[in-house]
């Protein structure tokens, strides 16, 4: 079963075909990173307005790519949230244009979803359960995956204000570093030192949620006390607390859930030292520790794809005149 997938919950323009959930014959993302780059940052109505400018050639790349025409899919996929209404809905209606034209079924899926997905593209043998890291620029969340049919996970902790890819992009904005804040960040902080500036933990030994505001404002406050300070030593301390805190977290839930094994998602799991870290304390723990490809950690449209074989399999097709939900939730069950 062939999956034409499209995925623009914000500034990547993607689309995809995936067979039977796990075979990804083509994968296609437009980045719209230098548009945004001389704002600091994404601005929604720019975003949806090149999404709109890209949606069509990206989708023609996909299938061609993928040697696949229309009339041998069986679905069409998009995100349909969360993430910019603006952005989702021209995915969303794009996806439901080529559905009803072709005459296949429309599966509208959970962009948090597809980040929990993503990693068997790359490992369809991975063993659950698994703890999952999601970290990117809008969540960062500990999730507990016990099967991968019914669409129901356990959250066990997640950020209380800042995710962890927001404070990266903060930090950056406010050392100078120029957008997207986290590869400026990993670059700066590789002439530093980890452990020059001692900055704060937050939440540290206090249950599985995170917490990135008092770190951020931290480094705020060293860099102004000490405006002749190494820059580098900062980043690279302010990138050091933010994975001893993530790794740590992570690490415990695995212990305490009885994970099989630890897999990060999301833009943040483009971070060397976060993926240096996992990969250590799950060869410390006798865990299998899965670190996806750096295509697969950012936002594309191969995780929808997969996603959408087993939402269609389980619940059916999505009615034509579902909604696109820019807070939309994963659905969860209580933590065991």
């Amino acid at each position: 079963m062939k999956v034409l997938a499209i995925e623009t919950s914000c500034d990547e323009t993607a689309a995809a075909v995936v067979e039977d959930g796990y075979r990804v014959l083509s994968s296609v993302v437009s980045s719209q990173t230098e548009i945004h780059a001389d704002f600091g940052g994404v601005v929604p109505e720019i975003a949806s307005r090149a999404h709109l400018d890209l949606i069509a050639p990206v989708v023609g790349e996909a299938l061609s790519r993928a040697a696949t025409d229309p009339g041998e899919l069986s679905a069409v996929a998009a995100t349909i949230g969360p993430g910019l209404i603006g952005s989702l809905l021209v995915g969303v209606s794009a996806a439901k244009a080529y559905a009803w034209s072709w005459g296949v079924p429309f599966v509208g899926v959970n962009h948090m979803e597809g980040h929990l997905h993503a990693a068997f593209l790359e490992d369809a043998a991975l063993s659950l359960p698994m703890v999952v890291l999601l970290v990117s620029g809008g969540h960062t969340m500990l999730i507990l995956m016990q099967d991968r049919t019914s669409g129901e996970y356990v959250l066990l902790g997640q950020t209380i204000d800042d995710a962890a890819g927001e404070a990266f992009d903060k930090v950056a904005r406010f050392l100078g570093l120029g957008y997207p804040g986290g590869p400026a960040i990993e670059r700066l902080a590789r002439q530093g030192s980890p452990d020059a500036i001692a900055f704060p933990r937050g939440l540290a030994g206090k249950g599985y949620d995170f917490s990135f505001s008092g770190l951020k404002t931290s480094v705020v406050r060293y860099v102004r006390a000490h405006p002749s300070a190494d820059l580098a030593d900062v980043a690279a301390s302010f990138q050091e607390a933010v994975v001893d805190v993530l790794a740590t977290k992570t690490r415990q839930a695995a212990a305490e859930m009885g994970a099989k094994a630890i897999c990060i998602g999301g833009g943040v799991a483009a971070n060397t030292a976060l993926r240096e870290r996992v990969q250590l304390i799950c060869q410390e723990d006798g865990r299998v520790g899965f670190i996806p490809s750096r295509a697969m950690c950012t936002d594309n449209a191969a995780m929808i794809g997969a996603t959408a074989w087993y939402r269609l399999r389980t619940d059916g097709p999505t009615p034509l005149d579902a909604p696109v939900d820019p807070n939309l939730k994963l659905r969860l069950v209580r933590r065991p």
